[in-house]
């Protein structure tokens, strides 16, 4: 089923709002990180060395931005939207290496290890990329909180406490244009998110922790066409959960629940595992 986008062009614009409440709830990292409280004594060298893979990380927004903006030339109102999604996510990048310039020097990224993570993104199904992203910031808001868990140093918890909040208004952002493409194409748009939504929501089972950056999304640059091959320790992201911050089944299950229960409500009929949302996706073309 290929997917439409004649959803793009009809309906209220969504931006304008989205703009002003995420506007309203916007941090200063002048103001609203606490640099005055850092303890050295509560932030190891191994903990430092995540902070960075974080921080560029973060800057793949960078490519992702630009992905979104080629492949949705035909949705001005979407589009719009990547400037405040953008603007944000680099600040978290920023706002990491800016910890680190003060804490770490030595550790803060070089402008060769932020430029190695942008890369061209091969064309993708806008439909399918919207599904995408919802669920990674869904997966973002509580691997931060789990890393804010496994941090005592007072300045990185707060900033991770920061961040995180923003990945969770960004899922709401991206769940209003998927309501809003559900109500203009209907099926397409039902088969699309329910299809990323069994991948993204079955990764605890596969044992890879599936997110957008470690995603294959270049065929001629493979395989080393996921922002995770492209940092300095490919191999970091799976230690980070596994070995340090322990993102266990226990948080697994609560993005799980997550997705599950925002596609419940999107979609008016209750999934209670994601056996449940395979069954419904199955009876899409039927339908």
């Amino acid at each position: 089923m290929q997917p439409t986008t004649e959803f793009i062009t009809s309906g209220t614009m969504l931006y304008p709002e989205i703009f002003k409440s995420l506007e309203q709830l916007r941090w200063s990292l002048a103001s609203d990180v606490p640099w005055q409280d850092f303890d050295g004594d509560r932030l190891s060298d191994e903990q430092a060395l995540t902070i960075k893979m974080n921080a560029i990380t973060e800057w793949a927004a960078l490519p992702a931005t630009e992905m979104f903006l080629r492949d949705h030339q035909h949705d001005s109102d979407f589009s719009a939207f990547m400037s405040v999604w953008f603007y944000e996510e680099q600040k978290h990048s920023l706002v990491l290496i800016e910890y680190l310039r003060r804490f770490r020097p030595e550790l803060a990224p070089t402008q060769e290890e932020l430029h190695a993570v942008r890369f061209a993104f091969d064309p993708a199904p806008p439909l399918e990329t919207l599904m995408l992203h919802f669920c990674g910031e869904i997966r973002l808001n509580h691997w931060y909180r789990c890393a804010m868990d496994w941090h005592s140093e007072p300045v990185i918890r707060h900033i991770y406490h920061l961040i995180s909040r923003d990945e969770a208004r960004h899922g709401g952002a991206y769940l209003q244009y998927m309501k809003r493409a559900l109500n203009s194409v209907g099926d397409p748009a039902r088969a699309a998110f329910a299809k990323v939504g069994v991948l993204m929501a079955s990764s605890g089972r596969s044992g890879k922790p599936l997110h957008p950056t470690n995603l294959h999304v270049n065929k001629a640059l493979f395989p080393n066409d996921t922002v995770q091959s492209r940092l300095p320790d490919p191999q970091w992201l799976e230690r980070w959960l596994d070995q340090q911050i322990r993102f266990d089944r226990t948080w697994e299950d609560k993005v799980v629940s997550v997705i599950l229960r925002n596609l419940s409500l999107l979609f008016g009929r209750e999934f209670a595992s994601v056996k449940d949302l395979n069954r419904f996706r199955k009876e899409i073309p039927a339908a």
